[in-house]
């Protein structure tokens, strides 16, 4: 019986290994059996600790595998983002699961579409962690988007202010224009452009946790008069701006909200204004991971940019200016993920083990899917019919002066 059951569990073992297109990953039970590719060096060992996880990848691959992996049902003995971009490499298709998880995602997506009740729920499930949570692996600034960096070797806190910079100078931004900001996160951007750009801003989020430290900020910043951060949804927005700012917001609205976003965009920037989305995408659609959206970033979607074109197209704005950052991406996850392991220890004292290794595949995951791909970030500058467009994009570079000179960033007032 012990050979069957033996046969049993390396047939299931293929299974799995087969399905994402026979990796350089060697996948062992704590039984004993075991398998790897042929004529290839493990770059790791994937480890089932029960056959419970080990039937459940095989019915949902990514579900099963992100579940046990969290719960220590599964662990990668060896380089985990090595691990992980061999199998994105492999991966046949469009990383297409089983029925089951195909069936879970509907329900996912229907329970948690973005409607005005359940935005709030989904962002509170990401977004209202503790703060001191976020600080141990983000930049000073608690900026949680994409960095961009002028040099692959920048630091990550120079990174943040380059990205929020370069945002600057393609909305052309001047002294006294108002701005509106749809998901502000802890208002580094709305205060940078306050503080630098002379800018008024209003920044909308649908987060407490955020709302409260960036109105703290304004306030250790003397820019209180001159940033106001509102908690409410970005549908609830009005009045008129000059300028529409969406720094990783479209990603959390979904495709069936993007008319109503249009038009809360055109009724804010009118026939006069500018704007900028800048978002994670796809180069064709498909679903976010579905344990991702379960676990991390539920009711979210990455669109191509043909979906996103849906949010303006209907409203006549021209796009101005199209920039993606993926290699950018790849490198700010490179730096969360360094940052999140040092503070692995006293983050799971804040939470639990299962809290740390969801996180940890999460990011490692991320960093992945930008690496190889699989993930775009683009950025989207777009203009109203009565807006003047700049005559070339010189004005998108900035200087570099000597460290001796003092600012690292000439800021391009026009």
């Amino acid at each position: 019986m012990a050979s069957v059951s033996s046969s049993i569990e390396r047939w299931w073992l293929h299974k799995i290994l087969a399905a994402i297109g026979y990796p350089p990953i060697r996948f062992a039970l704590n039984s004993g059996a075991s398998i790897a590719p042929p004529g290839r060096a493990p770059l790791a060992t994937l480890r089932f600790h029960d056959r419970a996880a080990l039937l459940r990848t095989i019915l949902e691959t990514q579900i099963g595998f992100g579940e046990g992996y969290a719960q220590g049902r599964i662990d990668v003995e060896g380089d985990l983002v090595a691990a992980l971009e061999a199998a994105y490499q492999s991966w046949p298709g469009s990383h297409a699961d089983g029925w089951f998880a195909r069936l879970e995602t509907c329900c996912l997506e229907h329970f948690r579409a973005n409607t005005l009740r359940r935005s709030r729920s989904n962002v509170h499930h990401h977004y209202d962690l503790k703060p001191d949570f976020y600080e141990r692996w983000l930049d000073r600034q608690m900026v949680y988007t994409c960095a961009y960096f002028p040099t692959p070797s920048a630091s990550l806190e120079d990174a943040q202010i380059a990205k929020m910079d370069h945002v600057c100078r393609k909305l052309q931004l001047r002294p006294g224009e108002t701005v509106v900001e749809a998901g502000c996160g802890w208002g580094a951007f709305a205060l940078h452009m306050a503080k630098h750009y002379g800018a008024r801003v209003k920044a909308f989020n649908l987060s407490h946790e955020q709302i409260v430290f960036a109105r703290q900020q304004a306030r250790q910043q003397g820019l209180a008069g001159q940033v106001e951060f509102v908690e409410d949804d970005y549908r609830n927005i009005t009045g008129r701006f000059d300028v529409f700012a969406s720094i990783g917001m479209l990603e959390h609205v979904g495709t069936r909200q993007y008319a109503e976003l249009g038009r809360v965009i055109h009724r804010t920037v009118g026939r006069a204004g500018r704007g900028l989305l800048h978002f994670i995408g796809r180069n064709s659609p498909a679903p976010l991971s579905p344990w991702i959206t379960k676990r991390i970033f539920p009711g979210a979607y990455a669109p191509t940019l043909g979906e996103a074109m849906q949010v303006l197209e209907p409203w006549d704005f021209a796009v101005w200016d199209v920039e993606n950052l993926r290699v950018h991406y790849a490198k700010t996850l490179e730096h969360w993920l360094e940052r999140f392991e040092r503070s692995a220890s006293e983050i799971s004292s804040m939470y639990d083990e299962e809290f740390v290794r969801t996180w940890r595949l999460y990011l490692a995951g991320s960093l992945v899917a930008f690496r190889v791909g699989t993930l775009q970030l683009f950025q989207v500058t777009f203009a109203a019919a009565g807006c003047e467009l700049p005559w070339t994009r010189a004005h998108l570079y900035p200087v570099v002066q000597p460290a001796e000179q003092g600012p690292k960033w000439t800021h391009v007032m026009s």
